[in-house]
């Protein structure tokens, strides 16, 4: 006889709808910790050991010991909360980040929670955005436009396809009847046929009718195992939203994301975890509060390797430190934010002009 499929979480008994719902479920860090064990042992303790019993025992730390080897473990080793001490303060993270179509920056999380450093809210940013990747999520399929898009600076004199500093997203719309389905995006290093093909053959189905422009790059995707319909825009005379209404929406969404949460201050090394985070809200936009619950249920069971955040981002570091002799003075406002500046400072700080729309600042 066949298994029955596992029951779906249900809104409101298994995971929280509104804030008020949330502050009800998790007023304290048991409540966190026990929500943590449930779904990460719903059948019942398992040890890292393999050994299953109905129960653990309980150690005076609070620990699950296992009735059979001894071994202790808990609900948040070898996971992104594995070390902390406010389990609750993460769960409010995941909150901000998820319940609100625009997310959260990591200045923002850091005045919502309270935390002690801008650093320590961005470290806990990247590790969120990490869990937000299934590896083995589901591939798009049906019809699926397809097309790249540029974010940072305006390059003046350079056209088309080219760039030179800009970071290259290419973007897969599911597309339903003219509505919009799931995406996956990709930050590529080019526009050529390896990076664009690959990224097709890796998110969308075989068989799947792709929907392109005429750039060369998608010419044989056809060889792949998919149908290919090609639109040229540029003998069409209307604008290219209208043929391809999804990557354009998208692509849209994405860069208003970028300007507005994050000011634009994205850097290429990180800009993939960014683009995991877009894709995961907008995948369950249509989901109330069900986004926090599938979050830390992400990893609640997977093995994770936590690291301190100056080993798992190694290349993150803060601005650099004004000589003793140099007093700052706030020249004006820039990317939203005040900036001070001095006669030697200067050269540290990029231009405040164009501070909120590079993407290129560490």
């Amino acid at each position: 006889m066949a298994e029955s499929p596992p029951a779906q979480p249900r809104a409101g008994s298994d995971y929280p709808r509104t804030l008020f719902e949330f502050g009800e479920f998790f007023p304290d860090e048991k409540a966190c910790a026990a929500y943590l064990e449930r779904l990460r042992w719903p059948d019942g303790f398992v040890c890292p050991k393999g050994h299953v019993a109905a129960a653990a025992w309980r150690s005076v730390r609070g620990l699950n010991v296992c009735p059979t080897c001894r071994c202790q473990t808990s609900a948040t080793a070898g996971t992104i909360f594995e070390g902390t001490r406010k389990l609750r303060h993460w769960f409010l993270g995941a909150w901000e980040v998820t319940s609100q179509k625009y997310g959260a920056s990591a200045l923002g999380i850091q005045r919502a929670l309270g935390l002690g450093s801008y650093e320590t809210a961005w470290a806990w940013l990247h590790k969120l955005r990490r869990a937000m990747a299934r590896p083995e999520r589901d591939q798009l399929s049906g019809s699926v436009e397809v097309d790249e898009t540029y974010l940072g600076e305006e390059e003046p004199g350079i056209t088309g396809r080219r760039t030179i500093n800009r970071a290259i997203v290419v973007i897969a719309v599911e597309m339903n009847e003219g509505h919009i389905g799931r995406i996956r995006l990709r930050h590529v290093p080019n526009v050529n046929a390896t990076s664009l093909q690959g990224f097709i053959v890796d998110v969308v189905k075989p068989g799947s009718l792709i929907h392109t422009d005429g750039w060369q790059g998608y010419a044989t995707i056809a060889t792949k195992g998919f149908r290919h319909r090609v639109t040229v825009t540029r003998t069409l005379s209307q604008p290219a939203h209208i043929p391809f209404p999804g990557v354009h929406r998208v692509a849209s969404l994405l860069k208003r994301w970028c300007l507005g949460t994050h000011q634009g201050a994205i850097s290429k090394e990180h800009l993939p975890y960014y683009l995991d985070e877009f894709t995961f809200r907008f995948n369950r936009r249509t989901v109330q509060g069900a986004r926090v619950a599938l979050l830390p249920a992400r990893h609640a069971g997977r093995p994770h390797s936590p690291r301190r955040h100056r080993q798992a981002f190694p290349r993150h570091r803060p601005w650099p430190t004004l000589p003793a002799q140099s007093q700052p003075r706030v020249m004006g406002v820039g990317g939203g934010k005040r900036i001070a500046l001095t006669r030697d400072s200067r050269r540290l700080i990029p231009d405040v002009a164009n501070a909120s729309r590079s993407f290129h600042r560490v």
